[in-house]
C-alpha cells in the first residue's frame, strides 16, 4: 500500500447559524481552526420544511390536457 495516501484528519469547531458550536473531526482547514457555517440543518427550507408550494397553476397535467385532451383511442 502506499504511504501518506490519505487525509489528514484534525479536530475543528464547528458554529452553527444559532450559535451553537461542536467539535469535529475533519479534513477542511487545519487543527483548532473554526467553520462558521451560514446554512445548517436548524435553518434551511429543506430540512426543517418551510416555504413549501404545493399549488400547481398550469402545471403538467393541466398542459398535457389542453395538448392532447381531445384524442380518443378508437376502436
Amino acid at each position: 500500500m502506499q504511504k501518506d495516501i490519505h487525509p489528514d484528519y484534525h479536530m475543528i469547531k464547528v458554529v452553527m447559524t444559532d450559535g451553537t458550536e461542536f467539535m469535529t473531526r475533519s479534513t477542511w482547514g487545519s487543527e483548532g481552526d473554526t467553520l462558521q457555517l451560514e446554512i445548517d440543518p436548524t435553518s434551511h427550507p429543506a430540512w426543517t420544511g418551510g416555504a413549501q408550494r404545493i399549488m400547481d397553476r398550469g402545471g403538467q397535467v393541466a398542459r398535457f390536457n389542453k395538448r392532447f385532451g381531445a384524442f380518443t383511442l378508437k376502436k
